[in-house]
């Protein structure tokens, strides 16, 4: 009977020893996993940009084409380049471009703003998002 005591009791004590050496394999591993990690949460927060760049610039040419159908027709294109800039947050405004024009009855808005690296302010990709509006334009009765 105790010789069955000492068995069992051996084979617990093993047992603790093995998930001892299992605890420094997991921290390993997470230690290789950690740059893929990073570099996965520093791709999906340039792709953040990218996509609030195409919100700001879509933003943008809404409210020059609005800011340019209000003003009278010789004030009409510093009228919209500025309400263009006006709504950008500061760090994507130094690269944007706003360019409005008038056909046919119809006023357009075309912005252009340069996509930035990782922080907002710092570096641009020579990659460049563009939003385009349209509005007819208002007559004076």
């Amino acid at each position: 009977m105790s010789g069955l005591r000492r068995r069992g009791r051996g084979r617990g004590r093993g047992r603790g020893r093995d998930q001892g050496r299992d605890s420094g394999q997991v921290t390993i591993e997470f230690l290789g996993m950690t740059p893929t990690i990073i570099v996965t949460l520093v791709v999906l927060w340039q792709l953040v940009l990218v996509g609030y760049t195409y919100t700001l610039a879509g933003n943008a040419a809404d409210e020059a084409v609005r800011a340019a159908t209000a003003a009278e027709r010789g004030a009409r294109q510093g009228a919209c380049q500025e309400a263009g800039r006006d709504k950008l947050p500061g760090a994507w405004e130094g690269g944007a471009g706003v360019d409005c024009g008038t056909a046919g009855g119809y006023v357009t808005a075309d912005v252009r703003i340069e996509v930035p690296i990782l922080f907002p302010g710092t570096i641009s990709f020579p990659f460049t998002v563009h939003g385009h509006a349209g509005a007819v334009e208002e007559e004076d009765d």
